[in-house]
């Protein structure tokens, strides 16, 4: 079984404070932490840039 460690990986980022401080109100108004919504944000935006890598996940509805 794959370690934690070993399918994440940490990076640091620096914004501008404008877009800082937005961030950081979304994430307030979710509930969530800051870096939380970040990793997520970014996460979405790379499996849009290559659809190819990362194909979308089969979602089951109620037939």
């Amino acid at each position: 079984m794959a370690k934690f460690s070993d399918v994440t990986k940490r990076t640091t980022i620096t914004l501008p404070k404008e877009i800082f401080d937005s961030l950081e109100a979304w994430a307030d108004e979710e509930g969530r932490p800051t870096a939380n919504l970040a990793a997520f944000l970014v996460e979405m935006s790379v499996r849009i840039k290559f659809p190819d890598r990362f194909p979308p996940k089969i979602q089951r509805g109620e037939d």
